[in-house]
């Protein structure tokens, strides 16, 4: 396996350049098959979700080519020979689900293994199934597969309600939806711009789409959409934590830059909760400045759904409390079990205590290096943070996770500073005699 060495007592400085969104990529990848052509796709982050869900999405017969030097993704939608998704490709992540609705809408007929991912939740396909049978598909589960139809070839459309509202379920019915045979109308459905972003490129290829960006959406299907060319957008996600571990590890007054970002895609409770800490920000339409504050303040956040504060943003921001002036709490509303790091940065000396789905933090907390554990994409970059800004060497094992959705995160941090490197280890050795070779 591989880990990352970080060195404590880091200051980050220079520039920070933010990849595609991965969030928004595979959508944009699933979409693709509708288009029964040629498609390229840019700003597409050399990613481990997006390598497998090219594998998942060429199991059909779909050809896809990854430009990692260029940022492409080149998908040859022609033909689908076979409108399945098994089980050995969908377990490794969820979004692989998303064969359901663009098998449905290509094909009008798909088989798709119940889908696998990070290891929290509750995070059901029953929205997904409900939504589809709303829309008119027959769907049957077998043995560990979802098994839909739609009558005559293409579904009828209809009206469903989330509840709760959900990103995976809104751009999966959007999926199926496009190509039906009537009109569709998505209530409560989600938000976020991976979602409006995604949507726009359904629309580029010739979908009729209402309502992007609201709570209700409104599909009128078309028999056939066709292939276009589409640019990614830029990772939220990854801007936060850019943003936090500038916070947290940036020289006060000092100028961190982000270059390729879009803050108005993180919504304005992050926003606010960001300037509460006292951390300069300048928002430029190229680039982001961060200035640390000389003194961290505490502020407790509430994660909700889009534009509340982003639950793929906990973890970093529970490592930014450690060091605020005060004690602050940390509520998930979204997934109520996401403290899977809290257990390891514990290891690391945090002082916390998690009661249900808050966590309240001890700040000014003496954070020392040690060997950790991630358990899922967020929770192992928080490690890093922490690793950062602690005093000593943190070994962070398993970044098999991090690799999910962070682009050559050590070579950035690298770039502006931050001692840290890659090297692979044997898991079931003694840490005190790991032999670590790059």
């Amino acid at each position: 396996m591989e880990k990352l060495v970080v060195q404590g007592s880091q200051h980050l400085s220079g520039t920070l350049s933010i990849s595609g969104s991965k969030n928004t990529a595979l959508p944009l990848m699933a979409a693709a098959i509708l288009g029964g052509d040629v498609s390229t796709l840019s700003g597409i982050p050399n990613l481990k979700d997006v390598r497998t869900f090219a594998r998942v999405i060429g199991y059909t017969g779909v050809d896809v080519s990854l430009n990692p030097d260029l940022g492409t993704a080149t998908i040859d939608a022609s033909e689908v020979t076979n409108p399945e998704a098994p089980y050995e490709l969908v377990k490794r992540m969820r979004a692989s689900f998303y064969m359901m609705g663009a098998l449905l809408g290509r094909c009008g007929h798909a088989r798709v293994s119940l889908p696998g991912g990070c290891a929290w939740g509750p995070r059901p396909v029953n929205l997904h199934i409900d939504g589809f049978r709303a829309l008119g598909a027959e769907v049957e589960l077998d043995k560990g597969y979802v098994t839909a139809t739609a009558p005559g070839g293409r579904l009828r459309g209809g009206r469903f309600k989330l509840t709760p509202s959900s990103v995976g379920a809104t751009i999966n019915l959007m999926l199926g939806a496009s190509t039906a045979n009537g009109t569709s109308i998505i209530e409560n459905a989600a938000r976020e711009p991976d979602v409006v972003v995604f949507g726009e490129y359904l629309q580029a290829m010739g979908a009729h789409i209402d309502g992007l960006g609201t709570s209700e959406v409104v599909i009128e299907g078309i028999p056939a959409l066709h292939a276009a060319d589409f640019a990614n957008c830029p990772d939220r996600i990854e801007l936060g934590t850019f943003m936090i571990a500038a916070a947290l590890c940036g020289t006060p007054g000092e100028p961190v830059t982000l270059v390729g970002g879009d803050h108005t895609q993180l919504g304005d409770a992050f926003i606010e909760a960001f300037a509460a800490t006292g951390a300069e920000t300048e928002y430029g339409t190229d680039a982001i400045v961060v200035r640390a504050p000389a003194e961290i303040q505490p502020v407790s956040v509430e994660t909700a759904i889009y534009p509340g504060f982003p639950t793929d943003l906990q973890a970093q921001w529970t490592v930014l409390m450690t060091q605020a002036a005060g004690n602050s709490k940390i509520t998930d509303a979204v997934y109520t079990d996401r403290f899977k790091h809290i257990p390891e940065l514990r290891r690391m000396g945090l002082n916390a205590i998690v009661v249900d789905n808050e966590v309240v933090v001890e700040g000014k907390t003496r954070l020392s290096g040690a060997y950790v554990m991630s358990t899922d994409l967020r929770a192992s970059v928080s490690l890093v943070l922490a690793g950062m800004v602690a005093e000593g060497e943190t070994h962070v094992q398993r970044v098999y996770h991090l690799d999910r959705g962070y682009e050559d995160l050590e070579g950035k941090l690298a770039a502006a500073g931050v001692e840290v490197k890659r090297v692979s280890y044997d898991e079931f050795a003694d840490p005190e005699h790991e032999p670590a070779h790059a």
